[in-house]
Protein backbone atom coordinates (compact mmCIF):
# COMPACT_ATOMS: atom_id res chain seq x y z
CA UNK A 1 0.00 0.00 0.00
CA UNK A 2 1.16 3.58 -0.79
CA UNK A 3 2.40 4.92 2.89
CA UNK A 4 1.09 8.53 1.29
CA UNK A 5 -2.29 7.67 1.43
CA UNK A 6 -2.68 4.58 4.42
CA UNK A 7 -6.39 5.64 5.54
CA UNK A 8 -7.08 5.69 9.26
CA UNK A 9 -9.70 6.67 11.78
CA UNK A 10 -10.26 6.00 15.39
CA UNK A 11 -12.40 8.87 16.71
CA UNK A 12 -14.55 12.48 15.40
CA UNK A 13 -11.99 14.46 16.81
CA UNK A 14 -8.71 13.28 16.10
CA UNK A 15 -6.54 15.81 14.37
CA UNK A 16 -7.68 15.12 10.93
CA UNK A 17 -4.60 14.95 8.03
CA UNK A 18 -6.46 14.06 5.40
CA UNK A 19 -9.86 14.35 4.01
CA UNK A 20 -11.86 13.43 0.86
CA UNK A 21 -14.49 16.07 -0.69
CA UNK A 22 -16.36 16.60 -3.64
CA UNK A 23 -16.94 20.17 -5.48
CA UNK A 24 -20.96 20.74 -6.15
CA UNK A 25 -20.67 21.49 -9.50
CA UNK A 26 -23.98 19.29 -10.05
CA UNK A 27 -25.55 20.61 -6.95
CA UNK A 28 -29.69 20.59 -7.19
CA UNK A 29 -32.81 19.88 -5.62
CA UNK A 30 -34.19 17.00 -7.76
CA UNK A 31 -36.18 14.76 -5.92
CA UNK A 32 -36.75 15.80 -1.52
CA UNK A 33 -35.18 13.61 0.28
CA UNK A 34 -35.09 15.46 3.14
CA UNK A 35 -37.06 18.32 5.68
CA UNK A 36 -34.77 20.88 4.52
CA UNK A 37 -34.94 20.15 0.97
CA UNK A 38 -38.58 21.21 1.65
CA UNK A 39 -37.97 24.55 2.62
CA UNK A 40 -35.84 25.73 0.01
CA UNK A 41 -36.99 23.57 -3.28
CA UNK A 42 -38.76 26.47 -4.62
CA UNK A 43 -35.21 28.75 -5.15
CA UNK A 44 -33.39 25.64 -5.31
CA UNK A 45 -29.28 25.97 -5.19
CA UNK A 46 -27.04 28.76 -6.74
CA UNK A 47 -24.50 26.01 -8.29
CA UNK A 48 -22.47 28.94 -8.90
CA UNK A 49 -22.17 30.07 -5.44
CA UNK A 50 -22.45 26.79 -3.69
CA UNK A 51 -18.81 26.10 -5.81
CA UNK A 52 -17.41 29.38 -4.39
CA UNK A 53 -18.29 28.69 -0.74
CA UNK A 54 -17.15 25.22 -1.07
CA UNK A 55 -13.80 26.79 -2.82
CA UNK A 56 -13.41 28.56 0.44
CA UNK A 57 -14.12 26.05 2.64
CA UNK A 58 -11.36 23.42 0.95
CA UNK A 59 -8.58 26.10 1.12
CA UNK A 60 -9.71 26.85 4.68
CA UNK A 61 -9.21 23.01 5.08
CA UNK A 62 -5.61 23.07 3.31
CA UNK A 63 -4.61 26.42 5.57
CA UNK A 64 -4.99 23.75 8.22
CA UNK A 65 -2.55 21.37 6.59
CA UNK A 66 -5.21 19.12 5.81
CA UNK A 67 -4.87 17.18 2.22
CA UNK A 68 -7.65 17.05 0.59
CA UNK A 69 -9.14 14.86 -2.44
CA UNK A 70 -11.55 15.88 -4.80
CA UNK A 71 -13.58 13.29 -6.40
CA UNK A 72 -14.72 14.10 -9.55
CA UNK A 73 -18.85 15.69 -9.22
CA UNK A 74 -20.48 14.02 -12.12
CA UNK A 75 -23.80 15.46 -13.42
CA UNK A 76 -26.01 12.21 -12.57
CA UNK A 77 -25.43 13.26 -8.36
CA UNK A 78 -26.71 16.09 -7.41
CA UNK A 79 -26.03 15.23 -3.88
CA UNK A 80 -22.04 14.19 -4.58
CA UNK A 81 -21.07 17.47 -2.10
CA UNK A 82 -21.93 15.13 0.52
CA UNK A 83 -19.17 12.56 0.83
CA UNK A 84 -19.50 11.27 4.27
CA UNK A 85 -22.51 9.38 3.35
CA UNK A 86 -21.07 7.23 0.84
CA UNK A 87 -18.59 5.59 3.80
CA UNK A 88 -16.79 5.56 6.32
CA UNK A 89 -13.25 4.77 7.59
CA UNK A 90 -13.05 2.72 10.93
CA UNK A 91 -9.31 1.35 11.85
CA UNK A 92 -7.28 0.85 8.39
CA UNK A 93 -10.01 0.07 6.32
CA UNK A 94 -12.87 2.23 4.67
CA UNK A 95 -16.41 0.53 5.06
CA UNK A 96 -18.62 1.53 2.06
CA UNK A 97 -22.39 0.64 1.99
CA UNK A 98 -25.32 0.97 -0.51
CA UNK A 99 -26.91 4.72 -1.04
CA UNK A 100 -30.34 4.28 0.30
CA UNK A 101 -31.71 6.47 -1.93
CA UNK A 102 -31.84 6.09 -5.62
CA UNK A 103 -30.90 9.54 -6.56
CA UNK A 104 -27.69 8.56 -4.63
CA UNK A 105 -27.37 5.12 -5.67
CA UNK A 106 -23.90 4.84 -7.79
CA UNK A 107 -21.91 7.05 -5.78
CA UNK A 108 -19.93 4.58 -3.84
CA UNK A 109 -18.57 3.18 -7.45
CA UNK A 110 -16.98 6.48 -7.72
CA UNK A 111 -15.32 5.96 -4.43
CA UNK A 112 -14.45 2.99 -4.43
CA UNK A 113 -12.87 3.37 -7.57
CA UNK A 114 -10.36 5.93 -6.27
CA UNK A 115 -9.67 3.74 -3.42
CA UNK A 116 -8.94 0.68 -5.54
CA UNK A 117 -6.79 3.61 -8.02
CA UNK A 118 -4.49 4.07 -4.38
CA UNK A 119 -4.71 0.16 -3.02
CA UNK A 120 -6.35 1.79 -0.04
CA UNK A 121 -8.20 -1.58 1.91
CA UNK A 122 -11.80 -0.64 1.82
CA UNK A 123 -14.90 -3.47 2.83
CA UNK A 124 -17.74 -3.41 0.48
CA UNK A 125 -21.01 -3.48 3.15
CA UNK A 126 -22.77 -5.51 0.27
CA UNK A 127 -26.55 -4.67 0.56
CA UNK A 128 -26.26 -2.91 3.34
CA UNK A 129 -27.61 0.56 3.99
CA UNK A 130 -25.35 2.30 6.45
CA UNK A 131 -24.52 6.04 5.53
CA UNK A 132 -22.01 7.80 7.02
CA UNK A 133 -23.72 10.86 8.89
CA UNK A 134 -25.20 7.98 11.00
CA UNK A 135 -21.98 6.71 12.42
CA UNK A 136 -20.67 8.52 14.89
CA UNK A 137 -16.96 7.00 15.69
CA UNK A 138 -15.46 7.52 19.58
CA UNK A 139 -12.47 5.02 20.34
CA UNK A 140 -14.13 1.34 20.70
CA UNK A 141 -17.60 2.75 20.67
CA UNK A 142 -19.95 3.32 17.36
CA UNK A 143 -22.64 5.02 17.85
CA UNK A 144 -25.39 4.65 14.37
CA UNK A 145 -28.39 6.42 13.64
CA UNK A 146 -31.68 4.18 13.00
CA UNK A 147 -32.67 6.55 9.87
CA UNK A 148 -34.66 6.22 6.48
CA UNK A 149 -31.22 5.50 5.12
CA UNK A 150 -29.44 3.56 8.01
CA UNK A 151 -31.31 0.06 8.75
CA UNK A 152 -31.17 -1.80 11.58
CA UNK A 153 -30.62 -4.85 9.91
CA UNK A 154 -27.73 -3.42 8.32
CA UNK A 155 -26.38 -2.31 11.64
CA UNK A 156 -26.34 -5.26 13.23
CA UNK A 157 -25.09 -7.07 10.17
CA UNK A 158 -21.55 -4.72 10.64
CA UNK A 159 -21.73 -5.22 14.58
CA UNK A 160 -21.16 -8.96 13.90
CA UNK A 161 -18.17 -8.08 11.66
CA UNK A 162 -16.53 -5.49 14.62
CA UNK A 163 -16.95 -7.88 17.28
CA UNK A 164 -14.15 -5.76 19.18
CA UNK A 165 -16.38 -2.91 18.29
CA UNK A 166 -19.44 -1.72 21.06
CA UNK A 167 -22.13 -0.50 18.10
CA UNK A 168 -24.78 1.13 19.61
CA UNK A 169 -28.01 2.19 17.70
CA UNK A 170 -29.68 5.10 18.21
CA UNK A 171 -32.88 5.52 17.14
CA UNK A 172 -34.29 9.20 16.31
CA UNK A 173 -37.04 10.92 14.89
CA UNK A 174 -36.38 10.55 10.90
CA UNK A 175 -37.13 13.68 9.46
CA UNK A 176 -33.72 14.80 10.90
CA UNK A 177 -32.37 12.59 8.05
CA UNK A 178 -28.49 11.92 9.65
CA UNK A 179 -27.61 11.38 12.83
CA UNK A 180 -24.74 14.14 12.72
CA UNK A 181 -27.40 16.60 12.60
CA UNK A 182 -28.78 16.08 16.00
CA UNK A 183 -25.95 14.84 17.76
CA UNK A 184 -22.23 14.90 17.26
CA UNK A 185 -19.20 14.10 19.51
CA UNK A 186 -16.47 16.32 19.77
CA UNK A 187 -14.13 15.37 22.30
CA UNK A 188 -13.32 12.24 24.58
CA UNK A 189 -16.27 14.41 27.07
CA UNK A 190 -18.39 16.57 25.40
CA UNK A 191 -20.75 16.45 22.71
CA UNK A 192 -23.35 18.60 20.55
CA UNK A 193 -26.63 17.26 20.64
CA UNK A 194 -30.66 18.41 19.40
CA UNK A 195 -32.65 17.14 22.81
CA UNK A 196 -35.96 16.86 20.81
CA UNK A 197 -35.11 14.80 17.94
CA UNK A 198 -34.77 11.74 21.17
CA UNK A 199 -36.14 9.79 23.24
CA UNK A 200 -35.38 10.24 26.70
CA UNK A 201 -33.59 6.75 26.61
CA UNK A 202 -31.23 8.17 24.42
CA UNK A 203 -31.00 11.18 25.93
CA UNK A 204 -30.36 9.59 29.28
CA UNK A 205 -27.40 6.80 27.41
CA UNK A 206 -26.24 10.01 25.90
CA UNK A 207 -25.92 12.48 29.27
CA UNK A 208 -24.40 9.68 30.74
CA UNK A 209 -21.65 9.64 28.55
CA UNK A 210 -20.77 13.03 27.60
CA UNK A 211 -20.74 16.65 28.79
CA UNK A 212 -24.24 17.46 26.62
CA UNK A 213 -23.75 20.88 24.96
CA UNK A 214 -27.62 21.66 23.87
CA UNK A 215 -28.50 23.18 20.42
CA UNK A 216 -31.29 25.09 19.78
CA UNK A 217 -34.27 24.10 17.47
CA UNK A 218 -33.03 27.61 14.88
CA UNK A 219 -29.57 26.26 15.29
CA UNK A 220 -30.46 22.64 14.54
CA UNK A 221 -32.09 24.06 11.27
CA UNK A 222 -28.99 25.75 10.53
CA UNK A 223 -26.87 22.47 11.34
CA UNK A 224 -25.85 23.48 14.79
CA UNK A 225 -24.37 20.01 15.64
CA UNK A 226 -22.96 19.73 12.42
CA UNK A 227 -19.51 21.06 13.14
CA UNK A 228 -16.26 19.42 11.58
CA UNK A 229 -13.86 18.58 14.29
CA UNK A 230 -10.01 18.76 12.96
CA UNK A 231 -8.63 18.36 16.25
CA UNK A 232 -6.65 20.30 18.79
CA UNK A 233 -10.15 21.72 19.71
CA UNK A 234 -10.11 23.19 16.33
CA UNK A 235 -13.65 22.99 14.23
CA UNK A 236 -15.46 24.45 11.19
CA UNK A 237 -18.68 25.68 12.19
CA UNK A 238 -21.18 28.20 10.20
CA UNK A 239 -21.27 31.90 11.36
CA UNK A 240 -24.97 31.89 11.94
CA UNK A 241 -25.16 29.22 14.54
CA UNK A 242 -23.99 31.97 16.74
CA UNK A 243 -25.11 30.25 20.07
CA UNK A 244 -23.21 26.99 19.49
CA UNK A 245 -20.27 28.97 18.18
CA UNK A 246 -20.40 30.92 21.85
CA UNK A 247 -20.64 28.08 23.79
CA UNK A 248 -18.06 26.65 22.26
CA UNK A 249 -15.83 29.23 22.52
CA UNK A 250 -16.35 29.08 26.34
CA UNK A 251 -15.09 25.92 26.50
CA UNK A 252 -11.96 26.46 24.62
CA UNK A 253 -12.58 25.63 21.25
CA UNK A 254 -11.19 27.32 18.39
CA UNK A 255 -13.83 27.91 15.60
CA UNK A 256 -13.39 28.37 12.21
CA UNK A 257 -16.06 30.21 10.56
CA UNK A 258 -16.64 29.39 7.05
CA UNK A 259 -19.83 30.66 5.51
CA UNK A 260 -21.56 27.55 3.02
CA UNK A 261 -25.27 28.21 3.67
CA UNK A 262 -25.92 27.72 -0.12
CA UNK A 263 -24.44 24.14 0.70
CA UNK A 264 -27.03 23.71 3.56
CA UNK A 265 -30.29 24.55 1.98
CA UNK A 266 -30.19 20.71 0.88
CA UNK A 267 -29.49 19.89 4.35
CA UNK A 268 -25.66 18.89 4.94
CA UNK A 269 -23.02 21.28 6.60
CA UNK A 270 -19.33 20.45 7.16
CA UNK A 271 -19.53 17.16 8.54
CA UNK A 272 -22.02 16.02 5.65
CA UNK A 273 -18.97 17.69 3.19
CA UNK A 274 -16.45 16.01 4.09
CA UNK A 275 -15.04 12.09 4.53
CA UNK A 276 -12.07 11.73 6.83
CA UNK A 277 -9.68 9.36 5.37
CA UNK A 278 -6.85 10.22 7.90
CA UNK A 279 -6.71 11.08 11.61
CA UNK A 280 -3.94 10.48 13.88
CA UNK A 281 -4.02 8.53 17.31
CA UNK A 282 -4.15 11.89 18.90
CA UNK A 283 -7.38 12.46 20.52
CA UNK A 284 -7.55 15.66 20.48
Amino acid sequence: MNEELEAYCASEYSKLSRVIVCEPRHMAIRDIINETQKEFMEENIDQARAVEQHAHFTKALEREGIEVIKLPPESTYPEQVFTRDIGFTLGNTVYVAEMATTIRQGEELILKSWLETHDIPFFNLHKNHIEGGDVIIDGSTIYIGVSDRTDESSIRHLQSLLPEYDVIAIPFIEKFLHLDCVFNVISPTEALIFPEAHAKKELDLLASRYDIIEVTKKEQFTLGTNVLSIGNKKLFSLPCNEQVNRKLRQRGYDIIEVDISEIIKSGGSFRCCTMPLLRTTKKM
